[in-house]
């Protein structure tokens, strides 16, 4: 029996260790590039990704750890069985083997390996370093209970440190004054920003680290809800505390590069001449290992998370077996390359995204629908509704162009990827009624 009471030192660690599963190499590159492109609209930008990229995920773990619940099945349950079953089911797929575990051996090649590499053998050291990689994710992650040590006490405090090095040095001596915002953040810096928050995934990944820190927070100690709902949110602000602070780091260095680098590709791209301008021939090396440490971080949290998940659904196979899996079909993927990957992975996200919100929002105001299922089922369709088709829209499909064309003149926010929040509502509002009906017909 476990007698030991948890300290602020505990609930530290735990902080830390969910900081470094949420911060993967993506949550390196697109701030900086997002602040490369906004230049003096930086921090409206700045302001847009916060609220996708850590305010919807500190309200996800909110929603899973005053809920009660343990995983986002059980979130989802509230419009139907199979519905639960079956998002759940796509969500880990989304974040685990088939988008954002691959996406972290694919980038931390292209950062940490790729400059090193001779020409023309980019595929023969990606398919080496993939299978490298994924074998260290399997080995760290096959022993579940162990991963807040390995995590928040060895790689997240050695990632934090790396990190900090090079936005300390970025911020001490800044490269240059901000430039003319360009694109879209000309105009709509808040809400292209927006957009750009769900390629971190993690509002989808709050779902999946919530089930590992609640279980670190039980381990440490805490017994009763309210001692796990206390402990668990006081790890999460920790985090995000962190995220904002790096996020913003990262930004401002992206939007003070400009007049020394140019504008790049990626962010990928700003961080390696940032490191190399203000490290010389070590910059490439100094952000090599902090890539690496990042992605293997988040790789390993998001392998432990989806094979507890699946070892839930169907336990008759053992947690290591699902982690073996997920790292061999992990490594298949990642070798399909980085470009695929996320012009797969946008269209997706934009498909699901809405949908995570909505349900986040219907989680979090249980307390005032009383978890009517109506109400669950109108919003959650609604919403899907719409942001289908925004995934269309996004993947460059025609054949819905009129149904795409009906939203934009008749939607508000539609050109900004808010088209689903107004038919959300209805729905809700439809749900209630007829939940209202419902009762009033039971009593009669």
């Amino acid at each position: 029996m476990n007698t030991h009471k948890p300290s602020f030192k505990d609930t530290l660690t735990i902080g830390l260790m969910l900081f470094a599963l949420y911060f993967g190499a993506g949550n390196l590159i697109f701030p900086s590039f997002l602040g490369q492109n906004a230049g003096s609209n930086v921090w409206i930008a700045v302001a847009g990704f916060l609220i996708t990229g850590v305010g919807l995920p500190l309200l996800g773990f909110l929603s899973l750890a005053l809920s009660g619940k343990d995983d986002v099945q059980q979130l989802a349950d509230g419009a139907g069985k199979l519905f639960g079953l079956i998002f759940s089911i796509i969500l880990y797929l989304a974040i685990g083997p088939f988008f954002a575990i691959p996406r972290t051996g694919n980038v931390s090649f292209e950062i940490g390996v790729h400059p090193f590499v001779p020409a023309g053998s980019e595929k023969i050291a990606l398919f080496v370093f993939t299978i490298l990689f994924f074998t260290l994710t399997y080995f760290l992650a096959r022993n579940p209970g162990k991963i807040v040590d390995v995590i928040g006490k060895y790689l997240a405090p050695i990632k934090l440190t790396l990190i900090l090095i090079i936005i300390g040095v970025a911020i001490a001596w800044p490269m240059g004054a901000y430039q003319a915002p360009i694109g879209d953040y000309d105009t709509k810096s808040f809400f292209n920003s927006f957009q750009q928050g769900y390629l971190t995934l993690d509002t989808i990944a709050s779902f999946a680290f919530g089930m590992v820190v609640l279980q670190a927070v039980r381990a440490k100690g805490a017994k009763t809800k309210k001692e796990v709902t206390s402990m668990g949110i006081k790890a999460s602000l920790i985090s995000m505390v962190l995220l904002m602070f790096i996020y913003g780091s990262l930004a401002y260095m992206g939007a003070t590069s400009v007049s020394q680098i140019g504008y790049v590709e990626n962010g990928a791209q700003v961080l390696a001449k940032v490191s190399a301008f203000y490290f010389g021939t070590y910059g490439n090396l100094v952000l090599g290992i902090t890539i690496i440490v990042s992605c293997l971080t988040t790789s390993v949290g998001l392998t432990v998370a989806t094979a507890s998940f699946f070892n839930k659904i169907y336990p008759k196979i053992a947690i290591k077996r699902y982690v073996l899996v997920i790292a061999i079909f992990s490594a298949i993927i990642a070798n399909l390359g980085l470009t695929q990957l996320l012009a797969v992975s946008m269209p997706v996200l934009m498909v699901i995204y809405p949908m995570v919100i909505c349900l986040v929002i219907l989680v979090l105001t249980n307390g005032l629908h009383g978890g009517s299922k109506p109400i669950y089922q109108l919003s959650m369709f609604f919403t899907f509704c719409v942001s289908l088709f925004d995934g269309f829209k996004t993947a460059g499909w025609d054949f819905a162009s009129g149904i795409q064309a009906f939203y934009a003149a008749y939607l508000p926010w539609d050109n900004v990827g808010l088209g689903w929040v107004i038919p959300a509502l209805c729905g809700g509002i439809l749900g209630y009624i007829i939940t209202r009906i419902k009762g009033k017909t039971t009593e009669t």
